[in-house]
């Protein structure tokens, strides 16, 4: 089904930014079972375009997802926003949240197969939307931070991975070594989610890999930084500051890493 963010907003969304970009609702299957995701673009835009992967928050595919898909394609890349629960899992509580990521955080084979999926439907849309598949990218944001990292470490070979506070712990450090892309991580060095030592062992596994990364770790700054409906506060709180100059550097990785 073929949306427009004016729609969102009329349902009750509403701030939105870039209020004529196009959302379509993308039905696909894994292993026979139904998820759907969302495209979201600038239809008046003819030229092929970087498409980017994002992995939402632990709320999934939800309007607010699809406000933030739109402020990252804005007139410059196609977004997809993958479905890592199903179709039929649509969680609408902090609790149901909580229950739907940890059964895909405590199985990360299938974490990594799901956003490996995803990433394929993303490609799937070229020819149907000015999409250049030669220049893919992934992001995450708080859970689907730490999911895009899992994507990398599953050695899948696309321009590049940006997670935005998003958890960094893996099962086995060692599988960084499978990592064939740069990889950026945007922190809040507050982040009572993602505490220090978190951070230490993160940037071990990095090292140890020889892998092309950076960390950006943004003072006063906590868990979900970018959402502005983040209402934690000291632990999951807004920073529009912030969420501005991780943006920036999003974007400045994507003009290095892309074509």
């Amino acid at each position: 089904m073929k949306r427009t963010l004016t729609t969102l907003v009329l349902s009750g969304l509403a701030g939105m930014v870039q209020a004529d970009m196009t959302v379509q609702t993308v039905p696909y299957e894994i292993d026979g079972q139904p998820y759907e995701g969302l495209l979201v673009f600038d239809e008046a835009v003819t030229t092929p375009r970087p498409g980017v992967l994002m992995v939402p928050n632990w709320m999934g595919v939800t309007e607010a997802a699809a406000e933030k898909a739109a402020k990252v394609a804005g007139s410059e890349y196609v977004v997809f926003v993958a479905d890592m629960y199903g179709r039929d899992i649509r969680p609408q509580n902090a609790d149901e949240a909580a229950a739907a990521a940890t059964t895909v955080r405590n199985d990360r084979p299938m974490m990594r197969a799901r956003a490996n999926a995803a990433l394929d439907v993303l490609r799937a849309q070229q020819g149907a939307v000015p999409l250049d598949i030669d220049n893919l990218a992934a992001i995450g944001f708080c859970f689907g931070g730490g999911t895009v990292l899992e994507l990398a470490r599953s050695g899948t070979e696309i321009r590049g991975v940006v997670s935005f506070h998003g958890n960094l712990d893996t099962p086995n450090p060692e599988d960084a070594k499978a990592i064939r892309m740069p990889v950026l991580v945007l922190h809040g060095a507050d982040d009572p989610f993602v505490p220090d030592q978190q951070v230490a062992d993160f940037s071990a596994e990095m090292r140890a890999a020889n892998v092309d990364w950076q960390l950006i770790s943004y003072g006063g700054a906590v868990h979900s930084f970018s959402d502005p409906y983040a209402a934690m506060p000291g632990k999951a709180e807004y920073s529009p500051v912030v969420a501005k100059r991780a943006f920036s550097a999003m974007k400045q990785f994507f003009a290095e890493v892309m074509d």
